[in-house]
């Protein structure tokens, strides 16, 4: 498999360098939150929660949200520049994918969801720990771990 993907036709670079990329941005985007979202979960003021809060909400908000499109977008692209649409069976690693893409990307908007409402009480009330973004935390965590599932199946091409 792995001289086949040497000698692959050049019109297949461009989407998969669209998928490979969204899928790094997606995955930095998801650590980088939930590092802000675990770093808030005992801070030593209130207001650094709430401001810990609201980076790991922008950083799902305009890096992991975007990404996952962007990731999407390029899986779908070289799935169809691939042909794999017309074969009568895929291969199991793209089915993994499949799954992990869309439930992680369910995982992802709902946690992105969660941190913004958890991160707008937070400012607003003061408090130094809000179970939203614990719920978000939690649900960034399954993202960020089918993402790396993903990454696995990916570029180990399980049978």
């Amino acid at each position: 498999m792995s001289l086949l993907a040497a000698i692959r036709p050049d019109d297949w670079n461009f989407p998969l360098l669209v998928h490979v990329f969204g899928a790094m941005l997606l995955v930095g985007g998801l650590g980088t939150a939930l590092a802000f979202q675990v770093i808030g979960w005992r801070p030593e003021r209130p207001d650094t929660a709430a401001r810990l809060a609201r980076w790991s909400f922008r950083s799902l908000l305009f890096v992991a949200f975007p990404a996952w499109w962007l990731m999407r977008i390029g899986a779908q692209w070289i799935y169809t520049t691939e042909d794999w649409d017309s074969a009568a069976e895929e291969p199991t690693w793209i089915g993994i994918g499949w799954i992990t893409a869309e439930g992680g990307g369910a995982f992802l908007l709902l946690g992105l969801i969660l941190a913004g409402i958890g991160a707008r009480r937070l400012s607003r009330s003061g408090a130094r720990s809000s179970a939203l973004v614990r719920i978000s935390t939690v649900l960034v965590t399954v993202s960020l771990l089918m993402a790396v599932v993903a990454t696995w199946a990916m570029s180990g091409k399980p049978a």
